[in-house]
């Protein structure tokens, strides 16, 4: 480094010019015209390059960096809500086809807690929705919402929906998934006081637990834009479980909580010759009698026909091993659609309530010559 002697630190002056670099400093002479000989000042004058990538630049790559871990942080986050619901509807899809194959093969449930009880729900009028099987559907919806969230994760959605779509799809789901079970709930702390249903409980928890995930995922301020749609997702739901049950057929509805055991009523009129004939008709033909032990309507039509002659009808008992609130019929009953008791069937023919026997010997075909 050169030296510069007789200078002093406040006669030399440093500017920094945005400049390329020179090889050596540059020295400038002060002008050459004053009147009196004045100490030499010289100025050092130091080109400087200014640097391309300044605080600013840093401070943008910064902030990109930082917006890059940001959206690998929220995707990442993204795949583990998604992952969640896949693995909690798949729990649902488990539980609902097992339901299924039971309901449809009419096979007893079994019921890790609270002995049989959990059958008796499941077996009752209120696991069908307009005739459909309650886990059926539930197995549908369960297989939507673990289907679609898979498809999330993979980012492989069909016919072009886009992962908002996709998020709200769910949330509709989840949250008609949500209302039905809560209405389940109800059903079962009013109509089926004191029983318990270890199924039903579990379906309801899986049930919140994705409306939930499903309403943190979307966020709060999407929710509020759609808060309308899903206050009208569920009330359809409600309405039409509502319509459904509306519909149940007739049962014994004296009291809120119903245990009647099976019994038998003896009939004490004697049959005349014309009402075995007819009895002996209906039981060549195929005719069937639909009835319930505690139907008075139906002891009255056997009566009719009197004690030796209704031991030759084709009855089928309805409850044969008792009712309380919310046992169904027997399949024989339920595959007949019955609208009440007694009801016959003759070649395909159904008769609601009590019959005179001569129509049903006019209905029957039947022929007397006594």
């Amino acid at each position: 480094m050169a030296t510069f002697t007789g200078l002093s630190a406040s006669q030399i002056q440093l500017l920094y010019l945005c400049s390329p670099p020179i090889s050596s400093p540059a020295f400038i002479s002060p002008p050459l015209h004053f009147k009196k000989q004045a100490p030499v000042r010289r100025l050092l004058v130091v080109r400087l390059k200014c640097s391309s990538t300044g605080p600013s630049q840093d401070a943008e790559s910064e902030t990109e960096t930082i917006s890059v871990l940001s959206s690998s942080v929220s995707l990442a986050s993204s795949n583990s809500t998604y992952n969640w619901r896949a693995g909690i509807g798949a729990v649902g899809l488990l539980e609902t086809a097992y339901l299924t194959y039971l309901k449809l093969s009419g096979s007893d449930a079994f019921c890790p807690l609270g002995g049989g009880s959990c059958g008796d729900v499941l077996n009752s009028d209120y696991a069908l929705i307009f005739g459909v099987p309650l886990p059926l559907l539930g197995l549908i919806a369960y297989g939507f919402v673990t289907t679609l969230s898979l498809q999330l994760s993979r980012k492989n959605l069909p016919l072009g929906i886009s992962e908002r779509d996709g998020r709200l799809l769910l949330l509709g789901s989840t949250t008609s998934m949500a209302a039905a079970s809560a209405f389940f709930l109800y059903i079962l702390s009013t109509k089926f006081a004191g029983t318990s249903c270890s199924y039903c409980l579990m379906s309801a928890l899986l049930s919140f637990s994705l409306f939930f995930i499903s309403l943190k995922d979307v966020g709060l301020q999407e929710v509020q834009k759609v808060v309308g749609l899903q206050v009208c997702i569920a009330s359809l739901v409600v309405a039409t479980l509502s319509t459904s049950y509306s519909n149940l057929p007739s049962a014994p509805s004296s009291a809120a909580n119903i245990n009647l055991p099976y019994f038998t009523t003896e009939i004490t009129t004697e049959s005349s010759p014309f009402a075995i004939s007819l009895a002996r008709h209906l039981h060549s033909i195929g005719a069937k009698m639909y009835g319930a032990f505690w139907c008075s309507h139906c002891q009255e039509q056997k009566q009719m026909f009197g004690r030796e002659a209704a031991k030759l009808l084709d009855y089928v008992e309805c409850f044969p091993d008792g009712y309380k609130t919310g046992t169904t019929m027997i399949k024989a009953c339920a595959d007949a659609n019955l609208e009440g008791f007694p009801t016959w069937v003759i070649n395909g023919q159904v008769l609601s309530g009590e019959m005179e026997l001569e129509k049903l010997a006019e209905v029957s075909g039947f022929g007397f010559n006594g």
